[in-house]
């Protein structure tokens, strides 16, 4: 696959990796590829994180026709760099997009836009104890339309993230709620697809728990509300 690199000409400052805190921080590039059925998976490029256009009537606005998935890159002892398990996440992306109605994309073609895309930014992977890059591959519906049906073009990109843990207590015991008004997943739903709906609708709950100080949520099923899923 040929990429365009166009590098930033302003790189950004980064901030002390002994002080990240998770997904606030952004690298100085991004990878971007357009879809249509025309010319499939296409324009793989590497440009200056920044803004994109769209328009308001984007179907993934309206119908949130869109997936993602999370990963991480590390800093070895010896100054490399390793990802963890990243043909698990090329395959569980497509597995999302399928129930998503997303063209899939090649597993080598998911891969090789990750490795080149920390390759540019591979200063900005941390080295303190407790770090790494987290890695955001997603997915998204960019017909500008707003009649309900699958959409015809997409737009894949990545973009990372130095972080530090996810939870302010780093590796301390978590207290969870047990929440047993809303739910998670129903039967025949995308709960099994990493997609943004499943994680709006859980904000509600999130939101709920930590007013209570709980810092994450155990899910009952959505029928009786007394089984962990």
């Amino acid at each position: 696959m040929e990429i365009k690199i166009t590098k930033t000409e302003a790189p950004k400052e980064q901030v002390d990796p002994t002080k990240l805190s998770f997904g606030t921080e952004f690298t100085d590039h991004m990878f971007v590829m357009d879809y249509n059925p025309e010319e499939g998976w296409h324009n793989a490029q590497i440009l200056p994180y920044g803004p994109i256009e769209l328009s308001p009537a984007a179907m993934v606005f309206h119908y949130a026709q869109e997936t993602f998935e999370g990963l991480k890159a590390y800093r070895l002892a010896d100054g490399s760099i390793q990802f963890f398990r990243p043909y698990e996440n090329a395959r569980r992306l497509n597995r999302s997009n399928e129930r998503m109605c997303i063209p899939a994309i090649d597993e080598e073609v998911f891969i090789e836009a990750l490795r080149a895309l920390v390759e540019v930014d591979k200063d900005w992977v941390p080295d303190a104890e407790g770090t790494s890059l987290y890695i955001r591959p997603f997915v998204f519906a960019t017909d500008p339309y707003v009649g309900v049906r699958v959409s015809n073009s997409y737009k894949f990109m990545i973009i990372l993230s130095p972080v530090g843990a996810y939870y302010a207590t780093g590796l301390q015991p978590t207290h969870m709620y047990v929440e047993d008004q809303y739910a998670r997943t129903v039967r025949g739903g995308t709960g099994e697809a990493k997609c943004g709906g499943n994680y709006a609708s859980s904000l509600a709950a999130q939101e709920k728990a930590g007013k209570l100080g709980y810092q994450q949520i155990l899910w009952l099923d959505s029928l009786e509300h007394k089984y962990i899923e």
